[in-house]
């Protein structure tokens, strides 16, 4: 079941879970699809578009937005300023952010709706360091959201969040626009299996297994090398 190489297709709207041991690869498939790292042979296909050879930010004014696993936020910031300036980034715009706020009505308005798709309005006007860590994952996900993309590429969301704080945060994810592709990798199969409708089992660099949570589950190869004998579909 282990394949040669790496084929994996993202249908639109699907939000998929990549999942497996520590080293298997998943967070250097993230940098290959994203531009940070260079595949040896093959290609990455966005849409009908080849972007194998496209720089990391070419990538992302063509649909393609990617979150870390440590965040890089702005801590003077309000959150309501903060996905503002990365929509006015998006326009070509943020060179003149000196100007006063009211002068971005239309990028105000959008950051006022990409907070609310993430039920972060209540916090539109806190400082960025303020916030609760959760908030900040969310926030982050937010600055991603402001570039409009079609594919959104999630490392370790929830790492570093209390547990009680990770289930909110997913179901903010899973809440978004089912025009939006996302692709998340994370460690807790409660949470994985909740909220992915479909799972990417990675070991040793290769996909093992590509399925519904409920094949996943089931498949005796996944449950040796990962989940253990304990889960089942």
């Amino acid at each position: 079941m282990v394949a040669e190489d790496i084929d994996l297709v993202l249908p639109q709207g699907v939000r998929y879970a990549l999942i497996g041991p520590n080293g298997a690869g998943k967070t250097t498939l993230i940098n290959l699809i994203t531009g940070m790292l260079r595949p040896d042979a093959g290609e990455i296909v966005l849409g009908e578009e080849d972007i194998t050879t496209l720089r990391p930010d070419t990538r992302v004014k063509r649909g393609l937005a990617r979150t870390f696993q440590i965040s890089t936020l702005f801590p003077r910031l309000t959150a309501l300023e903060s996905v503002a300036l990365a929509v006015l980034e998006r326009e070509g715009r943020s060179e003149t952010w000196w100007k006063p706020l009211p002068a971005y009505r239309g990028a105000i308005d959008e950051a006022h709706a990409i907070l609310h798709s993430l039920n972060l309005e209540k916090a539109s006007y806190r400082l960025t360091r303020e916030l609760a860590y959760g908030q900040q994952r969310l926030l982050e996900i937010a600055l991603a959201l402001a570039t409009r993309p079609r594919v959104l590429l999630l490392d370790e969301p929830a790492a570093g969040v209390p547990k009680d704080e990770s289930a909110e945060l997913f179901a903010a994810i899973s809440g978004l626009s089912r025009d939006l592709t996302i692709l998340f990798i994370e460690h807790d199969m409660d949470v994985v299996f909740r909220f992915a409708s479909r799972i990417i089992v990675m070991v040793s660099g290769r996909i093992l297994a590509q399925g519904t949570p409920q094949e996943i589950g089931a498949d005796p190869q996944v449950r040796e090398v990962y989940l253990g004998k304990g889960r089942h579909g």
